[in-house]
């Protein structure tokens, strides 16, 4: 009989994906040492049709993500609401007490890789690119309707 190093009813898996748009910016928190985290949340959304009234329906998900130092950073530096991003994480539960003395609990998504998929920035960006590249010197003068200079009728 051969033996395996890793017996899949002895393991477990903690991971989450997730694909989804900013509710809001990255709420940063420092502490004393350097290290920080952000907090944000991502929304993911569910499209089906009701087989009954034949509506499109969407419902919106939302997750609670933390991330650590330097990628907490780059995401509050490079991400705005409304951006899309890829993440890989682990869930993560914690409980706190309240000002009133009750416990609270949560559930957050420990976020340990991430890709911006799309980003305002960006997008504002590409729009100067493109509107800067659309005002480019022709001879052709539209309020003119004239033909170029330079165009021959043959």
């Amino acid at each position: 009989m051969i033996e395996i190093g890793f017996n899949i009813m002895n393991g477990t898996l903690n991971k989450v994906m997730l694909i989804g748009h900013l509710g809001d910016e990255v709420k940063m928190h420092y502490f004393d040492g350097g290290n920080c985290i952000g907090r944000f949340q991502l929304a993911t959304n569910e499209v089906y049709i009701n087989k009954t009234t034949n509506e499109k329906i969407t419902s919106t998900e939302w997750h609670n993500l933390v991330v650590r130092n330097k990628a907490a950073e780059l995401c509050e530096k490079y991400l705005s609401k409304g951006d899309k991003i890829y993440v890989e994480g682990r869930l993560k539960s914690r409980q706190w007490q309240a000002e009133d003395g009750s416990t609270k609990y949560t559930t957050e998504i420990q976020v340990t890789e991430f890709t911006f998929l799309s980003t305002k920035k960006d997008n504002d960006s590409n729009k100067q690119i493109q509107s800067s590249e659309s005002t480019k010197n022709t001879n052709f003068d539209p309020e003119k309707n004239d033909l170029p200079i330079n165009d021959l009728p043959f």
